[in-house]
């Protein structure tokens, strides 16, 4: 599918790409944070004696969400942020 009839398409096809990922990246967030949350659940219910503390999906949850909200920035809100080209274009207009 890659013929491009112009330098406009191949960047939305660059842009497409990056939104595609990003819901892909999403989606898996979504099904294994709630599979490591159930797990957790189920786990606490067992052992009344541990139910103090942090709860140790929060630290994947968090972690990954910051990966998360960075492929989101890149798709959505800066999908042109390209410091290489725009350096270039830079050097080349003067």
């Amino acid at each position: 599918m890659e013929n491009f009839e112009s330098e406009k398409e191949k960047e939305l096809w660059k842009l497409a790409k990056k939104r595609v990922g990003f819901k892909r990246h999403l989606a898996i967030y979504l099904i294994i944070n709630t599979f490591f949350w159930l797990m957790w659940l189920f786990e606490m219910k067992e052992d009344n004696e541990n139910n103090a503390g942090i709860p140790w999906p929060l630290f994947c949850t968090l972690g990954w969400g910051i990966g998360i909200a960075f492929s989101f920035l890149g798709a959505y809100v800066f999908p042109k942020n390209n410091s290489i080209e725009k350096e270039f274009q830079k050097l080349r207009n003067k």
